[in-house]
Parts: structure tokens; sequence; C-alpha cells
């Protein structure tokens, strides 16, 4: 995974417990770096998940509630470094529609190496969507907290419901309803 990732999540853990704080659960981690990332490392998603229990055990938040706290706290960081992605869509759905279409396509030109996953968008009606995330990464939790943040994002309000497929461990199903 790409470094910035990691850098990131340090900065929301830096935000909500504090540098010490996050300098002793690092510490704790049993990190590969020792919890060293750059934005331009490359690193494996263990650490991720590494560094996400070792919060949820310091916390005592689950690490799902984190993941999607990061979901959150990375759309964030998209709109405010990446505006172009966003300058044109009038809403959430037009935005997850654009990720395999547009945004993917521009960060594999910047990383031709990154692994990414892939989302599967289908508008059902108007006010629902079906959107699959395929990775072999088990951060289906922070999707939905960018999902949700994609909503937020455009005032939008609506429902979320996601389902692991069983047959498939890797992808994970979401359908989102908008409130009219």
């Amino acid at each position: 995974m790409k470094g910035t990732i990691f850098v990131e999540l340090i900065k929301m853990a830096e935000n909500a417990f504090g540098e010490d704080t996050v300098d002793e659960v690092l510490d704790k981690a049993d990190l590969e770096n020792d919890g060293a990332f750059t934005t331009v490392g490359n690193y494996p998603c263990s650490e991720l998940v590494k560094i996400v229990v070792a919060f949820s055990e310091h916390s005592g938040i689950d690490a799902e509630t984190l993941q999607k706290m990061f979901g959150h706290w990375m759309l964030t960081h998209f709109v405010e470094h990446y505006p172009q992605f966003f300058a044109d869509k009038k809403d959430a759905f037009s935005l997850l529609d654009s990720i395999e279409s547009e945004i993917h396509v521009e960060v594999r030109k910047l990383y031709p190496e990154a692994e990414l996953p892939t989302f599967t968008t289908e508008r059902t009606t108007p006010n629902q969507m079906m959107m699959v995330y395929d990775s072999p990464r088990p951060l289906g939790a922070f999707c939905h907290g960018m999902i949700e943040a994609a909503l937020a994002h455009f005032d939008e309000k609506g429902g979320i419901t996601s389902q692991v497929n069983l047959a498939k461990p890797t992808v994970t199903n979401f359908e989102i309803t908008l409130q009219s």
C-alpha cells in the first residue's frame, strides 16, 4: 500500500489521541519498520491492520469503527489534495461512479505499481446504488466510511448496508439508498 495511507492514518490518530499516545501505541504494535512511514514508500497492508488493531486495543473503539473513521478522514484528505476529482461531480453517486473510470486511471498513471481495489457500481434506481468493492485487503469498513463521507460531502442523507460475499471473501457488496 502507498505510504500516504499510513501517514494519514497516523495523522488521524495524532489528531484523536495526541502524539505521545501515538508513539506509545506504535511502539507496542510490533511494526516491521517501527512506525516510520513516508508518503512515497510502499508498505504491506498487514502493517496497516496492526496499527488499527493497536489503536482499537488502546482506545476501546472497535477496529471496524476506526476503519470507518479513517475512511471519513481520507475522503477529506482527497477533497483537499485532489479537488479536480470532485469539481464536476453533482452528488455522491457521480463520485462513486467515477472511481474506476477516472480516479483510478489517474492513480495508475502516477503509481503504475499500485495495487488498487476494484469498484463496480450500478444505479438500480435514481435513489439507489449497488457498489462492489473487490480487494484482497480487509478494508471494507474503510470503504464504508468513505461512502458515508461522500454522502456527507454532497450534503446527502442515506443508508448504507454492506455484506461480505461469502463465496468470495475479498468482495464486499454495498447497497446505498438515498433519502428523498
